[in-house]
């Protein structure tokens, strides 16, 4: 049996997970405590379920000691466990709370509207998951529309078992660079199609945009680099019990030159299993 937990900051995305996964045929249980996670299981795989997923967050705020125990206990017995981690950045999680005025689970107090007293309960809630998100594959929602990050969890829970799961990223500096990545790489040493009127509203996947980038010689010859680092030393953190790797590249906007070298990357490196990600082509 393949069990999926799905955890991370509230506010962040977890029922857009959920809902996911349950539309992609795995039998989802929201907000289980982690004492039943072992024998829910267990009567589950007893009954021929296959695909499990569990939301298990700071709504059970005593689950979280304990879970990684469960989790390892799981895997000794045969099951095979993969942990997502949804988290945002602090004004996105006040903007969304903000607009849906419910109440963070770990605020105290009635008022809500209270930013001082909403972000202590995120700081809160960091802190109590950080355990949790140690080795998990994290998803930074930050600026991403909902049908975007249901494709993310798709990809997740579309991989195979392997030693290490690679995912690429691309990214525009403007904005930050992402908090979750492992490997950071800058784009920006290459020409950058903005510049050409032609070019300038297309993005990396577009074969105009590849051939520009592909004519050049720094283009081919930083995809090779990475991909020859990677290669190298992929197998390396694999060695030291990673499960999840996240590579980041970055351009300035995140449109063009980075979103072409994850591709020409995911391409390249297809025989991992490499995941593809693109933060700035918003709906995609």
């Amino acid at each position: 049996m393949r069990l999926i937990l799905v955890t991370g900051l509230s506010g962040s995305g977890k029922s857009v997970a959920i809902r996911e996964l349950e539309d992609n045929g795995f039998f989802c249980i929201d907000n289980l405590p982690s004492r039943f996670l072992l024998a829910v299981c267990e009567a589950l795989q007893q009954e021929g379920h296959q695909r499990v997923a569990v939301a298990i967050d700071s709504r059970s705020p005593a689950s979280i000691p304990a879970l990684r125990q469960v989790l390892h206990t799981l895997s000794n017995i045969g099951i095979e466990t993969q942990t997502i981690f949804l988290e945002a950045r602090d004004h996105e999680l006040l903007a969304r709370f903000s607009e849906t005025r419910r109440r963070h689970p770990l605020a105290s107090g009635a008022d809500q509207e209270a930013s001082q007293g909403l972000r202590e309960a995120i700081d809160k809630e960091r802190a109590m998951l950080e355990s949790v998100r140690q080795g998990a594959a994290t998803l930074d929602s930050t600026g991403v529309h909902p049908r975007q990050l249901r494709r993310w969890i798709r990809d997740i829970a579309a991989t195979v078992e392997q030693a290490i799961t690679l995912s690429l990223e691309s990214f525009a500096f403007k904005h930050g660079v992402p908090e979750h990545a492992d490997l950071v790489f800058d784009a920006r040493c290459l020409p950058n199609p903005h510049y050409e009127d032609q070019l300038r509203a297309l993005d990396g996947r577009d074969p105009a945009v590849a051939n520009y980038l592909e004519a050049s010689e720094q283009g081919p010859a930083l995809v090779s680099s990475i991909e020859s680092w990677l290669r190298r030393w992929l197998p390396e953190y694999a060695q030291d019990q990673r499960s999840y790797l996240t590579v980041a590249i970055g351009c300035t906007g995140g449109q063009h030159r980075s979103v072409w070298t994850v591709e020409q990357l995911g391409s390249r490196l297809a025989d991992l299993g490499a995941i593809i990600r693109h933060r700035g082509l918003g709906y995609e």
